[in-house]
């Protein structure tokens, strides 16, 4: 709806279909299905008042079928005298842009870009702005392909949806094997972060771009190795996040964005889309970066608190008589001390995307290497002993770990995809991947024992390997029978996760007690880590087998007014686990689950106007079962799949610049809890999570954009072992989450090209356990910063950012999740400058 704002790339594909807010995927040169009067230079009737500039060129791309490609940061501040009655599509758009400065080139035969000869965000050179009679496009959609309100099949390989006014949010979602749609004909709730969101915010990884989520918390310290989250009150760990729809990819430990072009979250089960391995409470999708038209070269040099240096660098090109060949580099190093006392952390991160863009063929491939090593990293979890009220969250700058522990991490990932339309309007592709992720580490876990602080202290040493397989194939059609429209999907996924640990006898670690206000400090030497094992030749603990084969039918009646959504997926899931101790039963299996089961889905969107849409959703899900925490005192155990439910209504508003969202839902999970008295791992009972969720996004006025919600939770024990906590609160859930992020540019004539941003976060109190007798406060966070953009001396922009985090400097417990406590971040000060070369 506004553009694709890629930290200073922008574009935008606006095609016939998005008329309905239903991007194109793909933008390809040459493509078939933006045939309209444009091709022919008939005229066409339009109705654009005068106003700003963007959402006029949004009605006109609706109004005139014609597919733009332009810079949203020209647009933003520009207004338009508006166009009245019948005319060329591009006579049009010249009467639109008269008096803004800007003018219109050729990008492919069927693209058209606005072009501004001062404007050198995208590279242009002013002796190529050219004004155009006509767009050439060969061929015309088939017969049907407008009929469901859709976009085309084809639509995982190439640009996800545009941004939403502002730039902030998508205007749309990849929805697993459904392809991209538009957040008003998206049956479900989804949220889809721009990268100029996450380059803007300063993001160091997945985790600080899910804050933006009202619904989404962090359970794990940002200090340690990994981030976790809870999506409406459910579990889901990093290993379940998905790499370009392909899950078992991704770093199951933190996910780095250098490379990432789209974080996406889809809240609720996700079976019947994503191929039966998402979590009950979401699914976060991760869509890599591809080279742009305009080449690319920036550089970005990043100072963060308390002396970390990060340097990162981002290029891209096209290659080809038309552009067909992409190729785009990440590549970053980050290193130093954090606020943390004690804590440093050295991240590096390489990512290289490959694809090719023809007129019927498209492919790409990702290539991803990382590796962390942090010294004293904070501890994971803090355990509470049952019968003393939580202590209060210590100091955050202080480090309970020793700087003798550590965790050192690597990971290697390739992921392809491919796509072919053997029609117009049907598409078969298939994707795969492999990943590998090692991880030596000595830390410490915590059981506080009073509530003056006072814990036991034990080391732990557990390397472990965890490598990930997935592939898919599937086939994508739209026809009409009829009356009805239809966009059928058949999809069949297998998945395959294994863990490698154990399979030595532990060194003697020392026990000790300690106070987590005034923790005892390891001296460097006294572990001899030289000794202690490594992760590169564990035997095998646990394997994971998922294999699905889905198939739904989207149906449209009344010219894209009604849209119901049928379908399901048959899933079976496969666990084993295997002993590790060292011995004669090393390698024999411990156990094995292996459940199937055809998981139904029912999805319904009604648009009551252009602007106005309802929908309604019931999906089920076959989970692999959830995964005891290393602290645990079974933590080698492994669970049988469960499966879940859920039942959701909700309203969508689309003001042009602004949208608001409101959802309702319900959903039932198997509760699985770890007993703080006995520090057991355990699947029991059944948890049900109903809430509110009430979001708004866009651009209020020019300048003003906004990101927020509130979600309103009652995370209830329905049944529990003997009836003995039935009724109570669910843990670590809480009651309110709210979030507000904002953005004002200051007027030009007081501090032309500067930004003040700020962000809050507010979480409610939750209880720890299940008995309700323990109980965390509430907490609050306060973010601000600014951005100032100008042009440097090559005549390319400079963004320059400073960003403080908690300003007031809180501490607090920021989760009471899983049976374990995590300490928020203190006072953070983040500052870059971005170059274009």
């Amino acid at each position: 709806m506004a553009g694709i704002a890629l930290a200073g790339v922008s574009l935008l594909a606006l095609v016939p279909d998005a008329a309905r807010g239903q991007p194109a995927p793909g933008a390809l040169p040459g493509g078939k299905r933006a045939a309209t009067a444009a091709e022919t230079g008939d005229t066409v009737a339009l109705s654009i008042p005068v106003g700003p500039l963007e959402p006029a060129l949004v009605r006109f791309t609706e109004q005139a079928k014609v597919k733009l490609v332009y810079a949203t940061d020209m647009t933003s501040t520009l207004t338009t005298t508006g166009v009245e009655g019948e005319f060329r599509p591009l006579e049009a758009l010249g009467r639109l842009l008269d008096g803004t400065g800007l003018a219109y080139r050729s990008v492919s035969p069927s693209t058209v870009t606005l072009v501004n000869p001062r404007y050198a965000q995208l590279g242009g050179r002013s002796e190529e702005t050219v004004r155009l009679d006509e767009i050439v496009v060969e061929g015309r959609p088939a017969a049907g392909s407008r009929a469901a309100g859709l976009p085309p099949p084809t639509g995982t390989v190439g640009q996800p949806p545009p941004p939403y006014a502002g730039g902030l949010v998508a205007s749309g979602t990849r929805v697993g094997f459904l392809g991209n749609r538009s957040i008003l004909t998206t049956p479900f709730n989804v949220s889809g972060y721009t990268e100029k969101l996450i380059q803007d915010q300063q993001a160091r990884s997945l985790s600080e771009v899910v804050l933006n989520d009202p619904s989404v918390r962090n359970d794990a310290p940002p200090f340690s190795e990994r981030d976790s989250y809870f999506i409406r009150g459910f579990s889901v760990t990093n290993l379940d996040v998905a790499f370009d729809g392909l899950f078992y990819l991704s770093n199951p430990r933190r996910s780095f964005l250098e490379g990432i072009e789209r974080v996406e979250i889809l809240k609720g089960p996700s079976a019947l889309i994503s191929g039966g391995t998402g979590r009950v409470g979401g699914t976060i999708n991760l869509i890599p970066k591809r080279a742009y038209d305009e080449p690319l070269t920036r550089l970005t040099t990043t100072y963060l608190s308390n002396s970390q240096v990060w340097t990162h660098a981002d290029l891209g090109r096209r290659f080809g008589p038309s552009k067909e060949w992409g190729v785009r580099f990440n590549g970053s190093y980050r290193n130093g001390d954090t606020p943390l006392d004690k804590n440093a952390i050295e991240v590096g991160v390489a990512t290289l995307g490959l694809d090719y863009r023809g007129e019927q063929l498209r492919a790409s491939l990702d290539l991803v290497h990382n590796n962390q090593n942090i010294t004293a990293p904070t501890s994971l979890f803090n355990a509470v002993a049952p019968n003393i009220p939580v202590p209060r969250a210590p100091n955050n700058r202080l480090n309970t770990a020793s700087s003798l522990e550590y965790i050192d991490s690597r990971f290697n990932m390739a992921a392809g995809r491919i796509e072919y339309d053997i029609l117009p309007d049907t598409t078969l592709y298939a994707a795969g991947g492999v990943s590998r992720y090692n991880e030596d580490f000595l830390t410490s876990s915590y059981r506080v024992t009073s509530v003056t602080g006072q814990a036991t202290n034990s080391l732990a040493i557990q390397p472990q390997e965890i490598s990930g397989m997935s592939g898919e194939v599937g086939l994508r059609a739209k026809f009409q029978t009829g009356i009805l429209g239809h966009q059928l999907n058949v999809a069949a996924v297998g998945s395959n996760n294994r863990n490698y640990r154990g399979g030595f006898t532990p060194p003697t670690l020392p026990v000790f007690q300690t106070n987590i206000y005034d923790p005892i400090h390891l001296a460097r030497g006294s572990v001899n880590t030289i000794l202690l094992p490594r992760s590169d030749s564990r035997p095998l603990f646990a394997n994971l087998d998922v294999t699905s084969v889905g198939i739904a039918d989207t149906l449209s009646l009344g010219g894209d007014r009604f849209l119901l959504t049928l379908g399901g997926r048959f899933q079976e899931i496969s666990q084993q686990s295997y002993n590790t101790r060292p011995g004669p039963t090393l390698g024999t299996q411990a156990s094995d689950y292996k459940s199937g089961r055809f998981s139904p889905a029912l999805a319904a969107v009604f648009r009551a106007t252009d602007n106005l849409s309802f929908y309604g959703n019931y999906i089920e899900a076959l989970d692999p079962g959830p995964s005891p925490p290393f602290t645990a005192v079974n933590a080698n155990e492994v669970f049988a799949p469960v499966v879940n439910r859920q039942k959701e209504f909700g309203a969508k508003y689309d003001f042009g610049t602004v949208a608001l969202t409101a959802s309702l839902f319900e959903i039932e999970q198997p509760n699985a809890f770890t007993d703080p008295g006995t520090n057991r791992f355990s699947v029991s009972g059944l948890q049900r999570n109903r809430g509110l969720e009430l979001s708004a996004f866009g651009e209020l006025t020019p300048g003003v954009r906004l990101l927020g919600g509130v979600t309103f939770l009652d995370g209830r024990l329905v049944r529990t072992a003997g009836g003995q906590f039935d009724g109570n609160r669910a843990p670590g859930v809480p009651d309110v989450a709210f979030n507000l992020y904002g953005e004002v540019d200051l007027p030009p004539w007081l501090a032309p090209g500067l930004t003040l941003t700020g962000r809050a976060i507010y979480t409610s109190g939750q209880f720890y356990n299940q008995a309700n007798t323990q109980r965390v406060p509430d907490w609050t966070r306060f973010d601000a910063g600014l951005r100032y953009t100008f042009e440097g001396a090559s005549g390319k922009p400079v963004t320059v950012r400073a960003i403080v985090e908690n300003v007031f400097d809180n501490s607090y417990w920021a989760s009471a999740a899983r049976g374990f406590l995590a300490v928020g971040a203190p006072r953070t000060v983040i500052v870059s400058a971005t170059v274009d070369f």
